[in-house]
């Protein structure tokens, strides 16, 4: 069974092999170098609060994580946050996506933001379903904005307007 809870310091070492292999085997992230762990332990520190940052546990080992970000720094952007998604490639497809994106939201609609925002590369059909079984809609498309693995990628933005 899954469990969701908060992310702990002592996740990093396993959020940071999920988010490298995301970086060596898929679009999901622009990033092109892997990260270390001290890397990961500044982005760490950036959420909690009003930022959180949870992670799914499954037999006691974490396979996946969310997190919401804020969108823009401005002040008038304070009610909308950007949510993420990271699962381990051995536990995709197992509904730990369902229970991260399920959790997430309710701490969206806790912390009483107006909109969330989910940015997808143009081929991750996978998180597109995701996004969209949760309600979210196509807002627009950024062509060609990223260049990973010799091709140029598209970003959609998904957006879920929450319940004021």
């Amino acid at each position: 069974m899954v469990t969701i809870r908060d992310a702990v310091k002592e996740d990093l070492p396993s959020i940071l092999s999920i988010y490298n292999e995301a970086i060596r085997t898929l679009t999901a992230t622009f990033d092109l170098e892997e990260q270390t762990l001290e890397q990961r332990a500044v982005w760490f520190a950036k959420y909690g609060g009003k930022y959180p940052l949870i992670v799914a546990e499954l037999e006691g080992e974490v396979v996946g994580y969310s997190c919401l970000s804020s969108f823009r720094e401005k002040p008038a952007y304070s009610k909308t946050v950007e949510v993420s998604i990271y699962i381990s490639s051995e536990k995709r497809g197992h509904g730990i996506g369902n229970a991260l994106m399920s959790a997430i939201l309710d701490r969206a609609r806790e912390l009483q933001y107006h909109t969330v925002i989910g940015g997808i590369t143009g081929d991750n059909e996978a998180s597109v379903r995701l996004h969209e079984k949760f309600g979210f809609f196509l807002a627009g498309r950024f062509r060609e904005v990223g260049y990973k693995f010799d091709a140029w990628r598209d970003v959609c933005f998904y957006q879920l307007m929450l319940e004021s």
